[in-house]
């Protein structure tokens, strides 16, 4: 049986994945659709509610961004977040307004918790806000349930008809109940069940893997990260004896790598097939230093390396990637292109193989993490740190050369060396050569060498981040080490910038 589902409407908002993200926490399937889906692709997924992401614009402005109005006649459930709320508003008939005073940051917000989004909460909450319009005047039916110092409406209920709205951000981790809110609208409004989980998950895909493949062979390409390794387990469970898993050396892994990863996986149950392909990627790589095509390039020649495998094998019509959903919504198939990941946005039209098989494409990270550990992968593989698909390539800025990429593993393999010995705590920590130069002096000589980014983040998502507090004496002594034993290195930065604006790679 289906698992009800919640769509959420992206109006060009940040954290649009963070609220699927806590809709599947709280057991409800979730989907990211655009704001401007068209009602009768809305109406036939079902969903038991409808969530209106914030988003950047002002509402009252002509070339907004607006769904259908007749969106709220529907009689499913709706919750506006931020532009969300204000688009309730002014699509029924209220006012919204610039604010005398803007609200940015975490702020104390009075709810009324006999609403049943607040049921159960305090009167007094922290609610994140981040917005410069606010309602003015409430459409007829509506009723404030929640308000700042500074705005009256923070939260709005229509109860008759369903329809709630937040001015703050309950997604968001400084809203400290921000996810009790999100609960409560999915099960004191929505009426939801409680039908979504892991195991749920993967006894749906086995069925439809095995119904998709039938009898046929698939070939995996596997990195040995956490996404194409949890695919790899998954597809081993589904079609025992029908995949063959290939790991494409390309020449841009970290150090050593290529040598764990083979060790790692050629011992198990799995047809492993290594493919030392260094000079073949660097070759097609001479002399671009365009980050999409970059990530174009890698994606197209892993195909055509699938490919030149999958004839040595016999006639394969099946590709399998580890694309999960986040790959999915950066590469813009729902939204603004972000970047263009290898495996989404990388694949050449002209492609041998005719299918693609992709059952980790509805996930986010921490889902095929807990995914990958109820498969019964071991605690390395599945806690590993994530790896860009297109390697050390999106972490050399600029033109790509062995030389380069060479000093990139060194200065790397030092980082994680000492953030491993100083038990720092981050998600994911790695060095990025930068296109700069800069003159150094090493002894009583000039040195005019290149500039070593680090960078460390703590993440839940990988949707968002923050950066990592490392201790001075700590960076001091990488960047010390890095200096003196990497030669043609001479300066080294931390980058301190969060996610957003940045995003976590450099390209």
């Amino acid at each position: 049986m289906e698992n009800q589902l919640v769509v959420v409407l992206d109006f060009g908002g940040q954290y649009k994945e963070l609220i699927a993200r806590r809709v599947r926490e709280c057991a409800v399937a979730s989907v990211i659709k655009p704001g401007n889906t068209p009602l009768e692709e809305i109406k036939a997924m079902d969903p038991i509610g409808i969530i209106l992401t914030g988003g950047p614009d002002s509402v009252y402005c002509d070339d907004a961004p607006r769904c259908d109005p007749a969106l709220f006649k529907l009689g499913i459930p709706v919750l506006g977040i931020c532009y969300g709320l204000q688009l309730v508003v002014y699509s029924l008939g209220g006012e919204v307004r610039p604010c005398n005073v803007s609200e940015y940051g975490r702020t104390k917000v009075t709810v009324d918790p006999s609403s049943p989004i607040f049921r159960g909460l305090d009167k007094s909450q922290i609610g994140l806000m981040s917005h410069t319009d606010q309602v003015s005047a409430l459409p007829a039916g509506f009723a404030s349930i929640a308000s700042t110092s500074n705005c009256p409406h923070a939260a709005i209920a229509d109860v008759e008809r369903r329809i709630y709205g937040t001015q703050f951000h309950p997604e968001v981790e400084n809203t400290p109940n921000g996810t009790q809110v999100i609960r409560n609208f999915l099960y004191e409004v929505c009426g939801a069940k409680s039908d979504y989980d892991i195991h749920d998950y993967e006894t749906r895909m086995i069925n439809e893997i095995r119904e998709q493949v039938g009898g046929e062979h698939v070939i995996l390409g596997l990195s040995g990260g956490v996404d194409s390794s949890v695919c790899a387990a998954l597809l081993a469970k589904a079609i025992p004896g029908q995949l063959h898993c290939i790991f494409v050396d390309h020449g841009l892994m970290r150090k050593d790598e290529g040598d764990e990863v083979e060790a790692a996986f050629s011992g198990r149950d799995l047809h492993f097939i290594r493919v030392n392909a260094e000079e073949r990627f660097l070759k097609l790589l001479k002399g671009v230093d365009d980050p999409e095509k970059k990530r174009k390039i890698i994606g197209s020649e892993f195909v055509r390396v699938f490919e030149d495998e999958a004839k040595k094998l016999g006639k394969i019509r099946f590709l399998a990637q580890g694309t999960i959903y986040p790959d999915v919504i950066e590469s813009g198939v729902n939204s603004a292109v972000i970047k263009s990941h290898h495996n989404v946005g990388g694949l050449p039209k002209d492609m041998q193989f005719t299918d693609l098989v992709e059952p980790l494409r509805g996930l986010f990270k921490d889902e095929v993490r807990a995914l990958g550990r109820q498969l019964g992968l071991p605690k390395a593989l599945v806690e590993r740190q994530p790896f860009p698909g297109p390697g050390l390539a999106v972490r050399v800025i600029g033109e790509i050369t062995k030389d380069k990429l060479d000093l990139l593993r060194e200065a790397d393999a030092i980082f994680r060396q000492e953030m491993k010995r100083s038990r720092v705590k981050a998600d994911q920590y790695f060095a990025v050569l930068t296109d700069t130069r800069s003159v150094g002096v090493m002894g009583d000589f000039r040195t005019h060498g290149w500039t070593v980014a680090l960078r460390a983040v703590k993440t839940t998502d990988f949707m968002t981040c923050q950066v990592v507090p490392i201790s001075h004496s700590m960076l001091n002594r990488t960047a010390t080490r890095i200096v003196n034993e990497v030669k043609g290195i001479s300066r080294v930065v931390y980058d301190i910038t969060g996610k957003p604006p940045a995003t976590i790679e450099w390209e």
